[in-house]
């Protein structure tokens, strides 16, 4: 895979060796090629409505916070952008308004994946697990040069912002209070301990009563001081680890993030 997925780069930095390759890598850490080798080693597996039962627990979570001026959502892995604009989808389905009072904050490593998302532009078969009457209310089909294709509507794109973030960085600049995270088969590509520190990290963003949402092949047992299981690869927060201090700065916040994961 890693093969596969490297020698093309090789070969467009008209080298002849891996080795080659990787000298000039790590030779600058400034080097521009960098992004390149991290988005070509990256895995984008994404798909509308993909372990679908989350999104009707989040529709219900969304309902039961409509008292809040705003509701705080991260996609920690947004990929091409089918995860988040679901999100987005079902938040206006929750509150029934293409305005739901919802912030959608969509986060990738990857910034070719982050630049498709933004655009919003899929093939007919990339939607072929959205209900037709979703599609008819939040999707607009192209036609002419664009037959083949369909966008989502301008409106999800609005509550929808994307930005590259390393869930291994140690800066993450994220405001804390966030009523909800999805963070859904990314961490089975770290180690338990880097998952343990993940998760610690993700606690204090969240504000009480929070919920993560997991993939189905994932399990943050080893987190338990942190998070309670509420259903199927569904976490809360625990209140005593959850935001509380909304006056401290990001700067300052992260900055003790970090100091208490190392």
């Amino acid at each position: 895979m890693v093969y596969s997925r490297l020698a093309r780069r090789v070969r467009d930095c008209k080298m002849q060796r891996f080795s080659e390759y990787l000298d000039s890598l790590e030779s600058r850490a400034g080097n521009p090629e960098w992004e390149h080798f991290i988005n070509a080693l990256t895995t984008n597996l994404t798909s509308f409505y993909r372990e679908a039962h989350h999104f009707e627990i989040l529709k219900k979570q969304l309902q039961d916070l409509s008292h809040k001026p705003r509701i705080e959502i991260w996609c920690s892995a947004a990929s091409t952008g089918e995860e988040p604009y679901t999100l987005a989808v079902t938040a206006m389905e929750a509150f029934g308004t293409l305005h739901p009072p919802v912030r959608i904050i969509a986060t990738d490593i990857d910034t070719k994946v982050l630049a498709h998302a933004k655009a919003g532009v899929y093939r007919l078969d990339q939607v072929d697990k959205v209900p037709r009457d979703i599609l008819r209310r939040y999707f607009l089909k192209g036609n002419g040069e664009n037959d083949g294709l369909i966008r989502v509507r301008p409106e999800l794109q609005s509550i929808v912002t994307f930005k590259q973030l390393n869930l291994l960085g140690e800066n993450w600049n994220l405001r804390p209070g966030f009523d909800v995270i999805f963070c859904r088969n990314v961490m089975i590509y770290f180690e338990k301990d880097v998952q343990f520190q993940i998760l610690k990290r993700f606690a204090p963003l969240m504000s009480p009563g929070g919920l993560l949402y997991a993939g189905h092949s994932e399990n943050f047992g080893m987190a338990k001081d942190y998070f309670l299981l509420k259903g199927k690869t569904v976490y809360e927060v625990l209140p005593e680890h959850a935001h509380r201090l909304a006056s401290v700065s990001v700067d300052a916040f992260q900055r003790r993030l970090i100091t208490r994961s190392t």
